[in-house]
Formats: C-alpha cells, structure tokens, sequence
C-alpha cells in the first residue's frame, strides 16, 4: 500500500510540475520544437531545472542497498544504443512536433479533454498495446528487477 500511495504522490507531484511548466500547452512545446521559426527557449530551462533537481537525489538513492519499499531497483537492463532506440526516439519526436504532446503531459490533459487530445491519447494507447504484443511483453506495466541492480544483503 505504501508503495501505491508513493506512486499516487510522485504522479501527483509530476502532474503539477507539468502545469506550473507550461509542459502541458501544446503551442508552447511547438513553439520550444519551432528552432527556425518564433522558437521559445522557455522550455530549455525546465529541462535544466528538472535535471538539476533530479541528479543528486538519483545519485543518493542508487547508493542505497535497495528502494525503500521494494525488493531491489527497476533498472533498465539494455544500455545501448542501437536502432531500436534510435527508431523509437525519431518516432517519439516526430509524435511530439506534430501533436505537441507527449504521454506525461497528455495524460495530465485529460482532465480538459479535446478532440485532437483524445486522438493523440488513443493512438498512443494502440501503439503501446501493438508494440508490446509484437514483442509478446503482457500487459503488467512492472517492470522486472534490473540484474544489474545491487541485491539486498542474505537473511541467512
């Protein structure tokens, strides 16, 4: 239960995040993508500012034997980059310069739905449920214990 009610919170915290940033208005990201045109580097500066704020207590945390309320740490096992990621990261980016969503901020989103929000949120649902069928993934979103993640001490 704690671990629901910590989920519940960071999403909480995240989706607050994505308003006070102007994340969650797609003019504003079109405009931050527009490098050629009327670019507004607003959004740059919420990046540095997350990954700022982000770094050190990522450091702190990964030192830890293992998450408070878990077993060992979700890490990802695959660190390289190879086409798959570069396919899915042009894939990202283009979705984002056409709609000026991306998943976070358009989930946030539905709580005024539009037409174009609600298409952006479908096809993002059927290209999930499609990749993860052609790779045979089931629909659990948790993700397995990285081997590469320190393990708890042996109560032996």
């Amino acid at each position: 239960m704690k671990r629901l009610a910590v989920a519940f919170v960071a999403g909480i915290v995240f989706a607050v995040g994505l308003g006070i940033s102007g994340m969650t208005d797609p003019a504003r990201i079109l405009g931050f993508l527009d490098v050629a045109g009327h670019w507004d580097p607003s959004l740059a500066f919420v990046m540095v500012g997350a990954i700022a704020v982000h770094l050190g207590p990522a450091q702190w945390a990964l030192r830890a034997r293992r998450p408070l309320w878990s077993d060992a740490f979700a890490l990802p096992t695959r660190t390289a980059v190879d086409g798959r990621l570069l396919a899915g990261s042009i894939l990202f980016g283009i979705g984002w310069a056409i709609a000026g969503y991306c998943p976070g901020p358009a989930i946030v989103n539905l709580v005024a739905p539009s037409r174009p929000l609600l298409a952006f949120v479908a096809a993002m649902l059927i290209g999930t449920g499609v990749f993860r069928a052609s790779e045979g993934h089931a629909m659990d979103p948790v993700c397995p214990p990285s081997p590469l993640a320190p393990r708890p001490p042996s109560r032996s």
